[in-house]
């Protein structure tokens, strides 16, 4: 029934999913009267907001990842079980993993959240994503063997859609991925594909909004904006790529970008758990909480996080997905837990803000602060970088990080091109770890004439 987890006097807490408010709740939960029982598919923590490093061969996988046992060692409390969940039962307060039930007493649902691909099926069949370091991994392997590809092609229509690449979205993280691919271009790959014409290789960026990071001040807008086109970043707002097929991104019937490579960032979903009444679970996924992160109806469960809708005043579409966000709600849940367990009322979470920020390339970087204080430049960079490096997991990853960054800065270059596991699309997996659909875009005929190329204005 309990996959071998030891009897306990105290109270089991079940806790799915292991990433920023997970982490933390475990944690706070250390001196606590309970029992702590984690529960994630990945044997580590990763920290997602660096993914994108990896992608572009910034950082190295296991510089932003850290095993989740090694993390918890000495905690007397705690208890791990690397399982996939499958359903929550509340009738039986019992979780259904693929390595067998758990019970629980209370139940925190912490499983972040999956990219949304507002039900484009051809984008989600075959773009390429950053949700997880194998996404990310995919992702290094895929642009670099399409470089291999344009090297041994005389077309150059194929050449040409081997090279570009297109981020769809243009928050914060495909902000970021543009920026790097920006400056992978212009220091890295004219030394390994010296053979390439690479000022021939368009990077778009793709907002179906007016502004790129939408929820920041329009100063640090403006300012991503303006760093983006020093780069060569070519900005497409108020557009949206309706489909992916034969290389060609769409953005209209008839108009497209000629690529290969399409990355997706422009919008999550809550990963919610199945087993929950219908009516907790808003359009978006997210899982509907009171103040409390309790879920309504069900008293003993929980969710924090991106996937916890917290509805207020100040906020009526929910609290931003973002990990300060998870982290406040992993403390604060955590003092409520202990005091319900001595019978006391829980107290209201009240969300702190402590800014945002998004780094686009060295020395460039946007700050906003509270009390609508906004900085930018170098001194935006340093306070990107400080806070990033003080968040990693692990002494070990946070002199990884630094020595790769201070190497990058110095040398402007990146030493991690490394082709490890071959991609191809119809390697594509499905957030469930399961083979998705096989790959469906025809390989287009080079050798015919290809329909007239609608080149997209910038800005």
């Amino acid at each position: 029934m309990d996959t071998n987890l030891p009897v306990s006097g105290n109270p089991r807490v079940v806790i799915i999913g292991c990433g920023f408010g997970g982490l933390r709740l475990a944690k706070s939960l250390r001196h606590a009267p309970v029992q702590v029982v984690v529960v994630d598919r990945n044997n580590y923590h990763n920290f997602q907001p660096l993914l994108y490093q990896v992608a572009t061969g910034a950082l190295e996988a296991d510089s932003i990842a850290y095993p989740i046992r090694k993390i918890f060692a000495g905690q007397k409390n705690f208890y791990y079980r690397m399982a996939d969940v499958q359903r929550v039962d509340p009738t039986s307060n019992t979780v259904v993993t693929s390595v067998g039930d758990i019970r629980y007493d209370y139940l925190v649902l912490a499983t972040g959240s999956l990219t949304n691909f507002f039900g484009l099926e051809s984008i989600e069949r075959n773009a390429m994503q950053i949700k997880s370091i194998p996404n990310a991994l995919n992702l290094r392997s895929f642009i670099f063997q399409n470089f291999e590809k344009a090297l041994l092609t005389d077309n150059p229509e194929e050449k040409q859609a081997l090279m570009n690449i297109v981020v769809v979205g243009g928050g914060p993280t495909g902000v970021e991925i543009s920026g790097s691919l920006a400056e992978m271009r212009k220091h890295v790959l004219p030394k390994d594909y010296p053979e390439l014409n690479l000022g021939a290789m368009q990077i778009f960026l793709v907002e179906a909004g007016p502004a790129l990071l939408g929820p920041m001040s329009p100063a640090s807008q403006a300012d991503a904006k303006r760093y983006l086109d020093e780069l060569g970043v070519r900005v497409m707002v108020n557009t949206s790529i309706k489909r992916f097929e034969n290389c060609r991104a769409y953005f209209s019937d008839t108009e497209f970008i000629p690529t290969e490579n399409l990355v997706w960032a422009a919008g999550v979903n809550g990963a919610e758990v199945p087993g929950l009444p219908a009516e907790v679970v808003a359009r978006n996924k997210r899982i509907t909480v009171n103040a409390w992160n309790q879920v309504p109806s069900l008293p003993n469960v929980f969710a924090i996080g991106d996937v916890a809708n917290m509805v207020t005043d100040e906020m009526p579409r929910g609290l931003p997905m973002l990990a300060p966000v998870a982290q406040q709600q992993a403390d604060h849940l955590a003092a409520n837990l202990q005091r319900l367990l001595r019978g006391e009322t829980p107290k209201d979470f009240v969300y702190t803000n402590k800014g945002v920020m998004a780094i686009v390339s060295r020395n460039k970087a946007v700050v906003d602060l509270p009390k609508n204080i906004h900085f930018n430049g170098i001194f935006g960079w340093f306070t990107w970088l400080f806070v990033h490096l003080m968040t990693l997991v692990g002494f070990r990853n946070k002199v990884v990080a630094f020595v790769d960054w201070a190497f990058s800065y110095f040398s402007s270059d990146q030493a991690l091109r490394l082709i490890i596991r071959p991609f191809s699309r119809k390697d594509l997996k499905d957030d469930k770890g399961k083979k998705s659909a096989e790959h469906r875009v025809a390989t287009p005929q080079y050798n015919a004439p290809p329909p007239a190329i609608q080149a997209p204005a910038a800005g």
